[in-house]
């Protein structure tokens, strides 16, 4: 590119550089001058619309947090609540259009008809006023209508009375004899008996007629819901059947992937149910084989690591021998040192994960730590509660416990190892008296390798994987090891394992 061509790209960019700045001092006063000249109503509103919409996201918000405390955790009360709800809405849904349309069609013909029966009795009450007339009026309201009529000289009609808010019958029937009535009447279809009482005005009297609340209203709704629930039960009980059969091999594969990951042997676990749950069954299955090749090939390789390393230093130790014990004092420290810390590389690389899981005594592995901690000069109490016997690898605990004892005696002059075995848990405490960890440092001190400058999680050859043995053994087993304040003043290590 020439020295022209570079001019001129330098001026283009100064150029759009300089329209850039220009656009945005004129939308900034732009901005204001419509800030100035909008109402103060605008703003207002403005202020308002947006205040109403922060309160409506935080009761969205928490309304989300309410529904979702309130709904079940678990996959089968929710594939539950998934196929009871469209069926219990759908159920609904159906019974009010049977309830609306069907009940309220029948209802409406059935109740015209018995408004035409008591249209007809009140003509023949006008045709034949005489008392014989009116006798077999009565005769043959009772015989070919199923009515009763009486009819009450001298008398009134009774006040309305409530009408009931929802009430089909009520609603159609006193419709259909106001079409057909030409005279004031009163009707009663509130009541709890069987009955429905009518009543017309004439100059002289009142014909009262009572007729069957059978004749004017379809009474055999009990059935319908009677076949509605039974329907929505057998479909419940097939719902539960079939997703209590999904669900088993899912938590069949859940229970396996925890047995596995506590160290347990998975024994009679097999791929079930449904395609999507047999492959995630299949992947677990060869996950876990993938596992225990690469432990099994791990362990021989340190099993050969360790032979060899510890013949070397036999060797030694053998050479060591015949030189003057004066002058080889240092060396054999040295070579202790050296093979403490061998034994502690190995056991963190190792992590116990070929050693079975068999049913152990946790206060015995109490006592044995105790008594180790007595003999390194350190007053150590023990106690234990509940069922000692717990099924977990015991040289990987004993391991677990004598590290977090050795880090406290090390540097305290005493120790109260406690146990509890709980209905989910056993948990057991170790404190001391010793100077302690600050809160900021006690999830450093289980990285490996490091170390603290008033280091209390170094072993005894110094390699500094006391306290990572511990925690990776505790969660080998499904548990952890933290660390935390005390009640001796020092430190207090507690591991917690399921049982």
């Amino acid at each position: 590119m020439s020295l022209l061509d570079d001019q001129r790209l330098g001026a283009a960019r100064h150029f759009l550089r300089d329209v850039a700045a220009r656009m945005r001092a004129n939308n900034a006063r732009l901005a204001a001058r419509i800030d100035r000249t909008m109402p103060k109503s605008v703003h207002v509103a403005w202020d308002a619309a947006c205040g109403a919409n922060a309160r409506m996201r935080a009761n969205n918000a928490r309304f989300g947090s309410w529904f979702n405390s309130v709904m079940p955790k678990g996959l089968y009360a929710r594939s539950l609540i998934i196929i009871v709800t469209p069926m219990v809405i759908l159920q609904s849904v159906l019974a009010f259009v049977f309830m609306e349309r069907h009940y309220n069609t029948v209802t409406r013909r059935l109740s015209a008809a018995v408004s035409q029966d008591i249209s007809a009795i009140a003509d023949f009450a006008v045709a034949f006023p005489s008392p014989e007339g009116r006798e077999q009026v009565r005769q043959i309201a009772q015989s070919s209508m199923g009515l009763s009529v009486d009819f009450l000289p001298d008398e009134h009609l009774p006040p309305p009375g409530p009408k009931p808010f929802f009430s089909i019958l009520d609603s159609n029937f006193t419709g259909e004899l106001g079409k057909r009535l030409r005279r004031p009447f009163w009707t009663d279809t509130v009541g709890n008996s069987n009955l429905i009482e009518v009543r017309i005005q004439f100059d002289d009297m009142v014909m009262r007629i009572f007729a069957r609340r059978s004749q004017a209203y379809l009474s055999n709704s009990h059935i319908f819901l009677v076949w509605m629930v039974g329907t929505s039960l057998v479909l419940l009980a097939v719902a539960i059947l079939f997703l209590r059969n999904q669900i088993k091999p899912i938590e069949a594969l859940a229970d396996a992937a925890i047995a596995f990951g506590k160290g347990r042997d998975v024994t009679g676990f097999r791929p079930r149910g449904a395609r999507e749950v047999r492959g995630a069954a299949l992947a677990f299955l060869e996950m876990r084989r993938r596992i225990e090749r690469q432990i099994e090939q791990r362990t021989t390789m340190l099993a050969g690591v360790s032979h060899d390393m510890r013949t070397i230093l036999t060797r030694f130790k053998l050479e060591l021998a015949f030189l003057n014990e004066a002058e080889t004092d240092a060396l054999r420290k040295d070579v202790d040192e050296l093979q403490s810390m061998l034994e502690a590389y190995l056991a963190f690389a190792r992590d116990d994960m070929g050693e079975p899981p068999v049913l152990t005594d946790i206060a015995r592995l109490i006592e044995e730590a105790r008594v180790n901690g007595e003999r390194h000069g350190a007053g150590v109490t023990s106690a234990f509660s509940g069922d000692p016997m717990v099924t977990l690898r015991p040289d990987a605990f004993r391991r677990c416990l004598a590290n977090l004892v050795a880090n406290g005696w090390r540097y305290a002059d005493r120790i109260d190892i406690n146990g509890t075995r709980a209905e989910r848990w056993l948990i057991v405490t170790v404190d001391d008296n010793g100077p302690g960890i600050p809160p900021e440092r006690r999830e450093e001190v289980f990285r490996p390798f490091f170390r603290l400058d008033e280091a209390r999680n170094q072993d005894a050859g110094g390699s500094g994987l006391g306290l990572t043995i511990a925690r990776d053994a505790a969660r080998a087993h499904g548990g952890d090891v933290s660390l935390g304040d005390s009640p001796l003043g020092g430190l207090r290590a507690t591991i917690r394992i399921p049982v």
